[in-house]
């Protein structure tokens, strides 16, 4: 995808999310996240260790003097507001793609799949310079400059960037009315105590997914030797010998930072999808919304406790 002009790469990306999604997705507000809105629906029986007690419809409980919850439908219109780490650490990629590119992907996706009925898309993307910020705003073309800017955006140098937990941060606090929160990274980040309690604080009011981009030697080392390791974030260097028990324990060591990542996710209350660069993305993504909604579907069935 790199190798062609801007024009005819988002182009492309317009068409392969298009043509592959159609048929598999449907229904006019069902996006990546299907869940409560805002507008008040009724009430229904309240379910342990599923249902939050802050939806809890104290009224309709002491009338029955059974505990309900308070249901709503979901808002027509919605704002979806999408945060891009362009630190360093994303202008990687050893297989299909740089990780750079499958957020740009993973942003055009959540656009493409939210767009229209009046939905609203803005953007955050963190780097080494100032944070750059794009308003919230309506129609394909908004999506597309939204796009472009990041496909065109400079490699960051290597050094210190500004935490994820400060962008997110910032993002909750701009990002008043309650909608959909994206969150695209390689969460990297070393301060992961930081950002676990940012995005907490972020699921508190919106729905949030995280979408995390990875690339296979993150995961793992080839066999070729001597290798030169950079940490992009912070330019260091070093140079390794790739014997089977270093690659070994760096297997070893990368599986459980990718798990402390999925729990700290878990813990924030977000969901969480997993992207590979040699991986079919779209059918990463098409999996993900399923079992949202098949999630959504179990919740609201009248045997899993739905009034």
């Amino acid at each position: 995808m790199h190798q062609l002009a801007p024009q005819q790469r988002l182009r492309r990306l317009e068409l392969v999310i298009t043509r592959r999604l159609d048929g598999l997705l449907h229904g006019q507000h069902l996006g990546l996240l299907p869940g409560p809105g805002s507008e008040p629906a009724g009430s229904r029986e309240y379910r342990p260790g599923e249902d939050e007690v802050r939806r809890m419809d104290w009224a309709v409980t002491a009338r029955t003097t059974v505990p309900h919850v308070r249901t709503v439908d979901a808002d027509r219109e919605l704002t979806t507001w999408v945060l891009v780490d362009g630190t360093a650490s994303m202008d990687f990629g050893t297989a299909d793609h740089e990780k750079r590119e499958l957020a740009v992907a993973a942003v055009a996706a959540v656009g493409f799949l939210t767009a229209g009925h009046g939905n609203r898309l803005g953007g955050f993307v963190v780097g080494s310079g100032p944070m750059r910020r794009y308003p919230p705003r309506t129609g394909r073309i908004h999506l597309l400059g939204m796009l472009r800017a990041l496909l065109d955006r400079e490699r960051q140098p290597e050094g210190e960037a500004p935490g994820l937990h400060d962008a997110i941060g910032s993002m909750a606090r701009l990002a008043a009315r309650r909608g959909l929160v994206v969150v695209v990274s390689d969460f990297l980040d070393q301060q992961s105590a930081a950002w676990e309690t940012s995005m907490r604080r972020l699921a508190a009011r919106h729905q949030v997914l995280a979408v995390e981009v990875l690339d296979p030697r993150e995961l793992e080392l080839p066999d070729v030797g001597l290798l030169t390791l950079v940490d992009p974030e912070t330019g260091r260097k070093r140079e390794v010998a790739t014997t089977r028990k270093l690659r070994e324990r760096y297997a070893a060591a990368a599986a459980g930072q990718r798990l402390e990542t999925a729990a700290a996710i878990r813990r924030t209350g977000a969901a969480h999808l997993r992207l590979r660069t040699d991986r079919d993305w779209i059918l990463d993504l098409v999996k993900h919304v399923h079992a949202q909604r098949r999630l959504a579907r179990a919740a609201h069935r009248p045997g899993g406790g739905a009034a």
